[in-house]
C-alpha cells in the first residue's frame, strides 16, 4: 500500500469504544473500512471532517515521510521508541466541548500522556518532511500565539509540547446552536467509559491514496 502521509495515533483497543467510534464516525481505521453510521438524522454531515482519520486521538500529527526515508525504516523507528517509552494512565475520558467542536478528552494526571506525545513528536521528526509554506500559511490563519508560531516553524505543527491537548474527536465545527442536541445525542449513544483510560500502545497509522487514514502496525508501549 503506497501512504502520502503518516501520522503516530492512539487508536482505541478492540471492544466497544472502538465500535461506538469507527460506527459514529463511519470509517474503521483499524480496517481500512467504511462503517454504516448510527441511524441518526445530520450525522453524517457533522462527521464528515473527521472521517478520514477514523477514531482517534493524535500523538504526532500527519506527515509527508523525507526524501531517502523509507516506511520500513519508520516502522523500526517507532518500534524502537515504544520500547522505551512508559504506558500512560489517566483517571478516565469524558465528554467535551471544545469551542464547537466535541470530543472525548481525558481527565485526572495526563503528565504521562503528554510524554507520549511528546516522545512521539521529538523522538520521530528526523522522518518528516519540512512543511511548505504553503502548509504553513494554512496553519497560521488560525491566529497563532507567539509560542505556538515558533513550535510551527520548528516542528510543523503549532500545537505540540505544552500546547498539545489530547483528544479523541467526534464532529467537526457544529453549530452553536446544535450543540446542546448532538451533546444528549453522544451521551445517549456512548459506552461506558473508561476508568482508568491506558494508553499502552501506539499506533503508526497512513494516509491512502483516497485520502483515509488507516492503521499500519500497533506497538506495546514497554518503557
Amino acid at each position: 500500500m503506497s501512504y502520502t502521509r503518516f501520522a503516530i495515533y492512539y487508536v482505541p483497543p478492540d471492544g466497544p469504544l472502538a465500535d461506538f467510534g469507527a460506527t459514529w464516525l463511519g470509517w474503521d481505521v483499524v480496517t481500512g473500512r467504511q462503517v454504516e453510521q448510527f441511524d441518526v438524522s445530520g450525522l453524517h454531515d457533522i462527521t464528515s471532517a473527521p472521517r478520514k482519520y477514523g477514531f482517534h486521538g493524535t500523538l504526532k500529527p500527519p506527515f509527508k515521510l523525507k526524501d531517502g526515508r523509507t516506511i520500513e525504516a519508520l516502522e523500526e523507528a517507532v518500534c524502537d521508541l515504544a520500547r522505551g517509552v512508559a504506558p500512560a494512565v489517566c483517571d478516565g475520558l469524558k465528554l467535551t466541548q471544545l469551542g464547537r467542536f466535541l470530543a472525548l478528552t481525558p481527565f485526572g494526571s495526563t503528565d504521562g500522556l503528554q510524554a507520549v506525545a511528546e516522545a512521539s513528536v521529538r523522538g520521530l521528526d528526523g522522518f518528516r518532511e519540512p512543511a511548505t509554506e504553503a502548509e504553513l500559511a494554512r496553519r497560521r490563519k488560525a491566529g497563532l500565539s507567539t509560542r505556538q508560531e515558533a513550535l510551527l516553524t520548528q516542528w510543523g505543527y503549532p500545537y505540540v509540547f505544552e500546547e498539545f491537548r489530547f483528544h479523541l474527536t467526534l464532529s467537526g465545527r457544529v453549530p452553536e446552536d446544535d450543540l446542546p442536541v448532538w451533546i444528549e445525542t453522544l451521551q445517549s449513544h456512548l459506552p461506558d467509559l473508561p476508568t482508568p483510560f491506558v494508553i499502552d500502545q501506539i499506533a503508526l497509522c497512513g494516509e491512502r491514496e483516497d485520502g483515509r487514514f488507516e492503521l499500519i502496525h500497533r506497538y506495546t508501549l514497554a518503557g
